[in-house]
């Protein structure tokens, strides 16, 4: 999707028509921060991916939800509370 205009012109359509049907849009397979950057641009409600987390044993899950902080996906943060 950041390399190809094509399919950033595929997603910003999915964006759209699921924001029209009242839905909220969640973006799957997040794994870079230009990604997440980019989707928040086109409006992406939530995302999820390993840029978020890695798939945990359900005993760290708890712990990680305790614990989690938004991504900050401005261009002068690598990660940390919006």
């Amino acid at each position: 999707m950041t390399r190809n205009s094509g399919k950033a012109t595929i997603v910003r359509a999915v964006i759209a028509m699921g924001h029209s049907l009242g839905l909220e849009v969640i973006a799957e397979g997040v794994e870079e921060l230009s990604q997440a950057r980019q989707l928040r641009t086109l409006t992406c409600d939530v995302i999820q991916g390993y840029l978020v987390s890695r798939p945990l044993p359900i005993h760290d899950i708890t712990e990680l939800l305790d614990n989690f902080t938004p991504l900050d996906t401005s261009e002068d943060s690598r990660f940390g509370a919006l």
